[in-house]
């Protein structure tokens, strides 16, 4: 016979399984949580946006080539590369977003993207008459310096065709002359040149004039095939789409 509180009585070891079981749940369920955060969660950076942009140049004034609007706006404007960081995308760039599925992990949106840009674009009135933006491929970078290591050989073959190059052919016009801190839409008709392949395209493009340099944000979704480009292989990936967007972030500077 025990009196109800002895070794023999079961109770305390009911609540210490129950206890150890409850603790077990929330350990399952933290950890579930965590998995999420850093495997399944979508961590993509934003797609271009004018206004994020803009404001990059607001929080780098030292970098800009000057604090105020320069004197005239026609002439040309040079892509402006330090101003901005690469690290947070607060910098001019080029790069591509496309949709995969990935083994174990499910659907995501990988971001490429490359800091060496070089090019300009040239201002009469209100009206861009001539533009040119060259970007260096072989520094793009994703979340994964595997995914950037294979694109050397597969998909955009960088090694083969290291630069994506988009030139002018129609003067765009604005509408009206630039004014500090307003924004203005347009449509950039000319040749892209990506993996060896020249098409005429139009690009939608967002343009604001900000600490006196000309923030420039667009993005154009293209069909891999309309370029000759092969979806990358992986034993990670399941599947790529077969098309994705190429979209610009462009720090324009007055040349003087």
């Amino acid at each position: 016979m025990t009196n109800g509180t002895g070794a023999g009585n079961p109770r305390p070891r009911r609540r210490l399984l129950w206890w150890g079981l409850g603790g077990l749940a929330v350990a399952l369920v933290l950890g579930g949580v965590g998995i999420w955060y850093f495997v399944f969660r979508d961590t993509s950076p934003a797609p271009v946006d004018v206004g994020s942009a803009a404001r990059s140049v607001n929080r780098d004034r030292d970098k800009t080539s000057s604090t105020t609007a320069p004197s005239t706006f026609d002439g040309k404007w040079n892509v402006n590369t330090t101003i901005g960081s690469f690290s947070d995308f607060s910098s001019s760039f080029a790069g591509y977003r496309i949709d995969e599925q990935l083994v174990g992990i499910g659907a995501k949106t990988t971001v490429g993207r490359t800091p060496k840009v070089r090019g300009n674009l040239t201002l009469g009135g209100a009206q861009i008459t001539a533009a040119k933006v060259v970007a260096d491929l072989t520094a793009l970078k994703s979340d994964d310096a595997r995914r950037d290591g294979r694109l050397a050989e597969q998909g955009i073959q960088t090694a083969q065709f290291p630069t994506a190059k988009f030139e002018l052919t129609e003067p765009v016009d604005l509408d009206k002359t630039p004014a500090e801190g307003v924004s203005v839409s347009a449509r950039a008709t000319g040749n892209l040149t990506l993996h060896g392949v020249t098409r005429k395209v139009t690009i939608p493009l967002d343009a604001k004039l900000t600490n006196g340099v000309i923030v420039v944000t667009g993005s154009l979704d293209i069909k891999l095939p309309d370029y000759k480009i092969e979806r990358p292989t992986s034993f990670a990936v399941l599947s790529i789409e077969d098309h994705g967007a190429f979209g610009i972030q462009l720090f324009f500077s007055h040349a003087g």
